[in-house]
Parts: structure tokens; C-alpha cells; sequence
């Protein structure tokens, strides 16, 4: 499913027209990115957790050149974390 389509489904669902749910996915996806950027989580009961993680550095081969040996620096990745209720849902 693609953005277009998601904000379709969501209209469906919501009685809201297209613009009006694409304007919320919209404002949705902006505060968790700033949420997350603040280094803060956004944890959503029976859905999930969305949050950083920290990885550190760390040195890897380059796949053009394998004797290659390259430093990868630390960063910060985002991840999302399944609550158990959408577990539940998708192990049914």
C-alpha cells in the first residue's frame, strides 16, 4: 500500500473527504519525526512504539572492493516496534 492509497482508506474509514486525511497523515508523520528527532519515542497502546536506537561504530567491507576494510560511523536509526495487540492481529 502506497501513500495515495493509505490516505484513500483512511477518507473511507474516517467520513473525512481525501484532503482532509492526507492533511492528517501529514501532520501524524511530521510530529513523529519530530518526536523523534528530539530523541523522544511515540508509543501508541495496542499499536506500537516508534523510537531511536543508537548504533555504534563499527568497521565493514567495502562489496566493490572486499579486502577493502571501511569505518562505518555511529548513528541513530529509527525503529518501530510492534505493540501486541497488532501482533495478535497479524499472527491470526
Amino acid at each position: 500500500m502506497n501513500k495515495a492509497e493509505l490516505v484513500a482508506k483512511m477518507a473511507e474509514k474516517s467520513n473525512l473527504t481525501k484532503k482532509e486525511s492526507e492533511l492528517s497523515l501529514n501532520a501524524f508523520m511530521k510530529v513523529v519525526e519530530e518526536t523523534l528527532v528530539a530523541g523522544d519515542k511515540v508509543q501508541l497502546v495496542g499499536f506500537g512504539t516508534f523510537e531511536t536506537r543508537e548504533r555504534a561504530a563499527r568497521s565493514g567491507r567495502n562489496p566493490r572492493k572486499p579486502e577493502e576494510v571501511i569505518q562505518i560511523p555511529a548513528s541513530k536509526a529509527p525503529v518501530f516496534k510492534a505493540g501486541k495487540g497488532l501482533k495478535e492481529l497479524v499472527n491470526k
